[in-house]
C-alpha cells in the first residue's frame, strides 16, 4: 500500500478502533512493537492524548488483546 493508501485505509477504521493508552515513557517501545507484529494500515498513533500518555489505536480487537498483554496492561494500569 502507498501512504495515500493506507491513510485513505485508516479513516475507514479509526472511528470505531480500539484505543490502548499508553505511558508516554513507552511510545517508542510501543511503536516498536506494532511495527514488528502488524501492517502498518492496522495500528494508528495519537501522541499526547492525556498527562503523559499516548494512545494506539488498532483496527481489531486481538491486535489491542496482544498488544495490552505484551505491556501487561489493563484498565487500571494502563497509564
Amino acid at each position: 500500500m502507498t501512504p495515500q493508501e493506507i491513510a485513505d485505509y485508516k479513516l475507514t477504521w479509526r472511528a470505531n478502533g480500539v484505543a490502548v493508552p499508553l505511558h508516554s515513557d513507552l511510545d517508542v517501545a510501543g511503536k516498536d512493537w506494532c511495527r514488528r507484529n502488524l501492517e502498518r494500515h492496522q495500528w494508528a498513533f495519537n501522541p499526547h492524548t492525556a498527562v503523559y500518555a499516548h494512545t494506539f489505536l488498532f483496527e481489531n480487537a486481538a491486535n489491542a488483546a496482544e498488544f495490552v498483554t505484551h505491556f501487561k496492561l489493563d484498565n487500571h494500569n494502563a497509564l
